[in-house]
């Protein structure tokens, strides 16, 4: 699984101009999933993510987890972030997850977050034509590859 974090101070998504979820601040999480990604791999990124510590304490440092904050999260499937773009110009996305175990990925990975403490998720609409809003705040931005945390 891939996942890009924006740390933002709200974000939405629409399909065909209804919004259809929205978040204060927290993050938006693009999530892609890849063949060959289990439920473990949704449970190892859904806890880093939840436990990582970017948002400002009293000090100005990042030091705070989402839960400490009482964040909210936009979580919005992907399969674009599995491009192949070694060959040619244009990607191949042979490596994303066939769509029906795409999206019980997709539906475990928000739920372990619940697990994780996270109190307010809202979702995209999998396989939509989604237009997403946000207002970035910092920017911060972080990529993790659920194979990269296994290791």
């Amino acid at each position: 699984m891939k996942a890009v974090i924006q740390r933002v101070l709200n974000a939405s998504v629409s399909v065909d101009n209804e919004v259809i979820g929205e978040i204060g601040k927290g993050f938006l999480i693009l999530l892609g999933v890849e063949k060959g990604d289990d439920e473990i791999e949704a449970k190892v990124l859904s806890a880093k993510i939840a436990g990582l510590r970017v948002f400002c304490d009293e000090n100005d440092k990042m030091n705070l987890s989402l839960s400490q904050i009482d964040g909210e999260v936009l979580v919005i499937s992907n399969f674009t972030l599995l491009a192949d773009c070694k060959k040619g110009r244009r990607p191949s996305f042979d490596n994303a997850a066939l769509p029906i175990d795409a999206l019980k990925l997709y539906k475990d990975f928000c739920k372990f977050l619940v697990d994780e403490g996270v109190s307010n998720i809202e979702t995209g609409e999998f396989g939509a034509d989604m237009k997403v809003s946000l207002t970035n705040d910092g920017p911060v931005t972080i990529i993790i590859d659920s194979k990269e945390l296994s290791r």
